[in-house]
């Protein structure tokens, strides 16, 4: 099961940013041989293999990204409300105003529970239900609609969270 955290630290030259730091707890051998194949690119990525709730992971993040707030953070995790408001906890105060967290998948709140293939998510308990919380009890994020309004179709319904002064 994949579990991937993706951050992107802005103003660089290649890949539209300096840094793409990408969390997962299962990278197997071959995948990050390809991902670190494309020279120059690959010189700006760099995969943890790790769980993005364990301490020694954000503290990892933290000492990569130091005092740099041009964070963009991609959610796309187990998507239980208790793991990503975790996620979200953790990685909120990572991103600086006006950029950005994406809840992934939030969009599992509308789906009817899937019978073919068991997940600890669904209807009650998914992104969606973290992002009502998180946003109730954090002030420094908003929902950004005018993206969501901008694309055709999204899983991420009302998970574009935008860092605001407050």
């Amino acid at each position: 099961m994949r579990r991937w955290i993706v951050i992107f630290l802005n103003h660089g030259e290649s890949l539209g940013g300096k840094k793409v730091i990408g969390l997962d707890i299962y990278m197997p051998d071959d995948l990050k041989q390809r991902i670190m194949a494309h020279g120059e690119i690959s010189d700006h990525i760099e995969l943890i293999n790790a769980s993005s709730i364990e301490e020694t992971t954000v503290e990892k993040v933290k000492s990569i990204i130091g005092d740099y707030r041009e964070v963009l953070v991609i959610l796309d995790s187990p998507h239980t409300h208790a793991h990503v408001l975790r996620e979200l906890n953790l990685y909120s105060p990572l991103v600086g105003k006006g950029h950005y967290i994406i809840c992934g998948d939030i969009i599992v709140d509308l789906i009817p529970e899937q019978e073919h293939r068991h997940r600890p998510w669904g209807p009650g308990n998914n992104p969606m239900t973290i992002s009502k919380q998180f946003l109730s009890e954090n002030n420094r994020f908003e929902v950004d609609k005018q993206i969501e309004n901008k694309l055709l179709f999204t899983c991420n319904p009302k998970g574009y969270l935008r860092g605001v002064e407050k």
